[in-house]
């Protein structure tokens, strides 16, 4: 089976097709800019194709999609008769799906109504689905929720401390994301480890989150109603007390959606750090050899990242009454050894010992590593995460 796997953002479509009989990527490539002038990437068999094609709309990404799987360009596929099924991320399922679903009119409509608690993009995630609709006809689609995983979270991890018409009416609770990226490694970590096992996992690049998994559910997780709460991220601010949205508005006189994207688009590393949202910018100022304000922010902004990771992983360890074993994904998780040794110093008394050298002198990238001391009761991996791989997986069972 060939599956074609569909991640469309606000003005972005990423897409690969995979053979599920060998889990092999035939082709992947992304189209970005979608509304604004729009390029074309695409990979395969190690060749690089870029192209500068306008974009409208999704839609229109999806013909450019066609048009490469068509093409030469990509020889690893004679025809689109080949695609057996496509799977799309879709951000959220609320409480409505607590799995993915193949596609259907009825559900489509009840993703749609979901639309308040994603604005941003649960529009461009049903826009990719009706676009393949319409330019796939009779190909079976199924959609795969960010939220899902996180459905088995109880109630005291989920609900809020506010009135209980918040929640029963608007649907006001922590729903958590990253879940096709922490299903994925908490099944990684199963193999390694065992079932009946507690892991935390922390999906960290730029934007972060951790979960806390007992018996290979999950039981908490740091992003909460939107994926601007938990940790500190890239250009999110992570937990604020709520009265500094007043005190900013105040001040600047901006309203509340203005105030929300402050926190969402400016703050963060990049607020912090004055510097770049990207590890990579503020790590480059902060160990440099020149003394100034910049590297002083730059140092900060790291300090507040790691310390931030570190108090969630305590306190997921007293929400699981101990942990079996500790895993970092994603860009700066998998990449960032420096980084993850900030996050793991000083946690010997809770059994968490890290060995330096196999955390950056020996470590093999893209590579399941295990970086943890041979003296370290908790066990300490870095694993790429591969959140299409679980997509189509999902689509080959349920279309299967």
């Amino acid at each position: 089976m060939k599956v074609l796997v569909i991640n469309a953002g606000s003005s972005s479509l990423k897409y690969q097709v995979m053979d599920m009989d060998t889990k092999k990527v035939l082709t992947k490539g992304l189209c970005e800019r979608i509304g604004i002038d729009g390029r074309h990437t695409n990979k395969t068999n190690g060749n690089k194709f870029v192209e500068e094609v306008e974009m409208k709309n999704h839609s229109d990404a999806l013909k450019v999609v066609i048009r490469c799987l068509e093409s030469d360009t990509v020889p690893t596929i004679s025809s689109l008769k080949e695609i057996d099924a496509v799977g799309h991320r879709v951000l959220h399922g609320g409480e409505m799906f607590t799995d993915s679903v193949v596609v259907t009119p009825e559900n489509l409509k009840q993703m749609e109504e979901l639309i308040p608690l994603g604005p941003l993009h649960q529009p461009a995630n049903i826009a990719g689905i009706k676009a393949c609709a319409e330019m796939l006809p009779g190909i079976p689609q199924v959609a795969v929720f960010d939220t899902t995983f996180h459905s088995t979270m109880p109630d005291y991890a989920y609900r809020y401390a506010i009135p209980k018409d918040a929640y029963t009416k608007w649907g006001i609770r922590k729903y958590g994301f990253h879940g096709t990226s922490h299903r994925y490694i908490a099944g990684e970590l199963e193999k390694l480890e065992g079932k009946n096992k507690k892991f935390i996992i922390c999906h960290i690049g730029n934007g972060a989150s951790l979960s806390a998994i007992k018996d290979g559910k999950c039981i908490d997780t740091s992003m909460g109603y939107t994926p601007l709460e938990g940790v500190m991220m890239g250009s999110r601010s992570g937990d604020v007390d709520p009265s500094i949205c007043q005190r900013i508005m105040k001040e600047t006189g901006m309203n509340i959606d203005e105030t929300i994207n402050y926190l969402n688009k400016k703050s963060g590393l990049l607020g912090v750090s004055g510097i770049s949202g990207d590890m990579r910018d503020v790590e480059e100022v902060a160990y440099s050899n020149e003394e100034n304000e910049k590297k002083e922010d730059a140092i900060l902004a790291l300090n507040m990242h790691a310390y931030r990771v570190k108090k969630y992983i305590g306190s997921y360890i007293a929400a699981l009454n101990g942990v079996d074993a500790i895993c970092f994904t994603a860009g700066v998780g998998e990449n960032g050894g420096e980084y993850r040794e900030m996050v793991l110093s000083n946690l010997e008394n809770l059994g968490i010992v890290l060995d330096k050298d196999k955390n950056l002198k020996n470590f093999k990238r893209g590579e399941v590593n295990i970086i943890s001391a041979d003296n370290s009761k908790v066990k300490i991996y870095v694993i790429p995460t591969d959140e299409e791989l679980m997509i189509a997986s999902d689509t080959e069972r349920l279309v299967k």
